[in-house]
């Protein structure tokens, strides 16, 4: 394998507009297509893609698909191009690994302090063996750091990097990440349906496909009785959860607290994503688990949580959280404080669906993630479909195994679904 890492040659943007197989419903807006932003990063040793899981409007996060667009054409990847190849200093260090790079005068400093150790891959050296590995990927984060927030848009360039880094190396995410497992339990998520009979045909299908958890998306109005419902209809050994997507305030924690009869295994984010108070209340009054999603920014935001009692389990978007890296050192701390965790789901095409599945092979990934098949959305997917096994893998998917996110990017369907020209930011 060729140590030295690639070297960026060019990134490419494109903007697609994705139709739905059903519009798609949360107590922010309804989708009838998803328009996705894909960033596409050419290195002198192949190449790499990343999904950008920003929305169309500023709703579920003030990030959206024009500003991610915006903010890496005239910023980050420009200073991604300028930044020099760094390179892994061996430096005697045993508990991480410090990889020097030109434009960071102390080097990059990559330190486990969960789990305590870099040597190894990422099952057995935790989050820091794992970055140690991909220098190039480990270096998007520090030279992007000179633009506030951002972190949809941060984590697609990350996530377009790694993937070429992998290629390069041979290597799959999963065994980058430190998979542990070679198919991953699916769970699916269920939009507010125009009616309570809709809701249950469309749960019913998806139980029938094999699904091993529903999720409820709720709002103020549409909670109670769907709940209700929807537990009669699948029995109460069924997993069930809910997300309200912050559309909730103080003034709902006895309604909340009312679901408790149900038996779910979570309630997800309630209330704003601020509002840290408001849920650790909410745990204080419910038997039901609270589980964060927006509040969780990134490992230092999910530690903070879990201390002042906020939540008790942590749903883990790569994609959201400036990228997969960060990503590992959120699974790493919730696991050494032995928080289970799931992967959430931001309407990912196969692009980022691939590498979330090998991110939800992890250890500390209890909980069946959000990791539908590409039918659950797509009538036809931008790479080859993921799909549901059978028999004893029924309600599973599959981990890719090959370089990178295992995946290849139909070029067809990039051109054909364009709406608008892909832009090319060139060193």
């Amino acid at each position: 394998m060729n140590d030295t890492p690639p070297r960026i040659e060019a990134i490419e943007l494109h903007r697609l507009e994705v139709p739905l197989v059903r519009p798609f419903e949360t107590s922010f807006g309804r989708e009838t297509a998803r328009e996705v932003l894909l960033v596409h990063v050419r290195t002198d040793r192949g190449d790499g893609w990343g999904e950008c899981v920003a929305g169309r409007d500023p709703f579920y996060s003030g990030e959206y698909v024009d500003g991610a667009a915006s903010v890496i054409e005239h910023y980050l990847a420009p200073a991604l191009l300028r930044a020099p190849v760094p390179r892994v200093v061996d430096d005697g260090h045993v508990s991480g690994v410090l990889i020097e790079d030109p434009a960071h005068a102390t080097g990059i400093w990559v330190d486990d302090r969960e789990q305590g150790g870099a040597s190894g891959n990422g099952a057995e050296g935790g989050a820091a063996a794992s970055i140690a590995s991909v220098p190039l990927a480990a270096s998007v984060a520090p030279a992007l750091s000179f633009v506030a927030g951002h972190r949809m848009a941060k984590g697609a360039l990350e996530a377009a990097v790694l993937d070429a880094e992998l290629r390069a190396q041979g290597r799959s995410m999963g065994e980058c990440f430190g998979a542990v497992r070679d198919w991953v339990d699916c769970g699916v998520s269920v939009g507010i349906a125009p009616t309570l009979e809709e809701l249950l045909d469309e749960v019913t299908g998806y139980l029938e496909a094999g699904y091993r958890r529903i999720k409820l998306k709720i709002k103020p109005g549409w909670d109670l009785v769907p709940v209700a419902a929807v537990r009669e209809l699948i029995g109460r050994d069924a997993m069930l959860q809910v997300d309200a997507n912050t559309a909730y305030t103080a003034d709902d924690i006895p309604l909340l607290a009312s679901l408790d009869p149900f038996d779910l295994l979570l309630i997800e984010q309630p209330f704003a994503e601020e509002d840290l108070a408001t849920h650790v209340r909410l745990a204080e009054a419910a038997a039901t688990p609270v589980c964060l999603d927006e509040s969780i920014l990134d490992v230092t935001t999910a530690v903070d949580a879990i201390e002042r009692g906020a939540t008790s389990i942590v749903n883990i978007k790569p994609g959201r959280m400036g990228g997969f890296l960060e990503a590992l050192r959120v699974h790493d701390a919730c696991r050494a404080r032995e928080v289970p965790v799931w992967c959430g789901g931001m309407l990912e095409t196969g692009v980022g669906r691939a590498a979330n599945v090998a991110i939800a092979a992890l250890p500390g990934f209890v909980l069946p993630g959000d990791t539908s098949a590409s039918g659950r959305y797509f009538a036809e997917d931008l790479t080859e479909p993921f799909v549901l096994g059978a028999g004893e893998h029924r309600g599973q998917m599959r981990v890719p195994d090959a370089a990178g996110t295992g995946v290849t990017v139909r070029d067809d369907l990039v051109r054909d679904w364009a709406s608008r020209p892909a832009v090319t930011i060139g060193a």
